[in-house]
């Protein structure tokens, strides 16, 4: 076991890649082209590392942990001296309780050296340097269907089933969708956004207290505000002060400058099914059907984060947000607009998918890495009732 070395181990790392499908041996799988970049899903954190595990001259697994602080409950604010008493949202009534949090993702264990206990050594070297590096908690994100990894996590690491997000997966069609003419999109500055996202959603759960790096990131392509057509826009302490009855937010990480995915295992039936909708949508655009993109191909997608909203046309909103995404996910020539939010969010309503792409439960398993660590006042965050809401960095996606 040791740190991954670019200049000696990316090949070798690819071709593991390669070779470790994701779903059901013989049946419909996602490959993963990392374009060159093992560590692409982690890179743009603000700490992680990657480790490979070798048997002689051969790379037999890796793995890939970033640590980052983040928000894992809140707290009445004792200070009211400069509480606003206006509609400020919750975020002016309670603080966020911060924990630095480890994440683990990208374990890969070659099919040949399976059940040898590869993963599990993997697993607890990744953990030591989280506990190096002050982590208090470990989590990760699996399919509910993928047994060998839910058993790996729970059985043998010490991990307990913590949340069940919904990864909502929608095709980008031929033509471009039209946008409800009662809902005004305004492009928010990274400043902005910052300062909407702090003061409203700061509270929310899995929050990363560096919102303001994610923001400038070059991959995020921009935080959106939808309000109604007869609001006017003067800026965030107005909007923050007296908001429109209804709006809705919502930011666009670009997710296919990082690595590409191909679906393979399709039967010929399929993809001749799949391309003909693709050519009636693209020769008759103006009957605006559905068809499905050539995921049969390398494609790209962008990620959707920071979901929110308020008031009663709040889901609606949201759906014109998520329709303008997938104009610029077309523009970009992407094959899939993606998100993952709590299974509890009434917004989710708003938030167009394809049962058939989508994941209705994902799974996400925490750790408590140590006990000396004070308790707070959340307690053991790893006892602790879903919330409505979550926050997904789009950096770890």
């Amino acid at each position: 076991m040791r740190e991954y070395d670019p200049n000696r181990d990316r090949e070798r790392v690819e071709e593991v890649e390669r070779i470790c499908e994701v779903g059901p041996s013989g049946k419909l799988c996602i490959f993963t082209d990392l374009l060159g970049d093992p560590i692409c899903r982690v890179r743009h954190s603000p700490s992680f590392l990657m480790l490979v595990a070798e048997i002689g001259d051969e790379i037999v697994g890796m793995i890939r942990g970033c640590i980052k602080t983040i928000t894992c409950g809140k707290k009445l604010s004792r200070n009211t001296k400069h509480s606003n008493t206006s509609n400020t949202g919750n975020s002016n009534r309670h603080l966020p309780v911060y924990a630095k949090v480890a994440y683990i993702l990208g374990l890969r264990v070659s099919p040949s050296h399976r059940r040898m206990g590869i993963g599990l050594k993997l697993v607890h070297r990744m953990e030591a340097w989280f506990r190096d590096n002050g982590a208090e908690y470990s989590y990760m994100a699996t399919e509910n269907d993928n047994l060998a990894s839910v058993k790996l996590f729970t059985d043998k690491c010490g991990y307990t089933k913590f949340r069940t997000p919904s990864i909502l997966v929608n095709p980008v069609f031929a033509h471009r969708l039209t946008l409800s003419p009662k809902v005004k999109i305004i492009h928010l500055t990274p400043s902005q956004a910052e300062t909407i996202y702090r003061r409203r959603f700061a509270t929310t759960e899995f929050f990363p207290r560096d919102i303001d790096a994610v923001l400038n990131n070059k991959l995020s392509i921009g935080t959106f505000l939808a309000v109604p057509d007869s609001a006017t826009w003067q800026g965030t302490d107005h909007f923050l002060s007296d908001p429109p009855k209804s709006w809705a937010i919502l930011s666009i990480w670009n997710s296919k400058e990082l690595f590409t995915l191909q679906v393979r295992g399709a039967s010929r039936v399929k993809r001749t099914l799949a391309k003909t909708t693709r050519v009636v949508d693209k020769a008759l655009p103006f009957l605006r059907l559905p068809s499905f993109p050539d995921f049969f191909r390398p494609f790209g997608f962008h990620f959707m984060y920071g979901i929110g909203g308020e008031g009663p046309e709040a889901v609606k909103m949201v759906k014109s947000l998520c329709d303008f995404a997938h104009n610029v996910a077309k523009e970009r020539d992407c094959g899939a607009v993606v998100t993952e939010v709590s299974g509890q969010e009434p917004l989710r309503f708003g938030i167009p998918h394809w049962k058939m792409l989508s994941c209705p439960e994902d799974l996400w398993c925490i750790k408590r890495l140590g006990e000396d660590y004070s308790d707070g006042s959340v307690g053991d965050w790893t006892k602790s009732p879903p919330r409505i809401s979550i926050f997904v960095d789009p950096r770890e996606v």
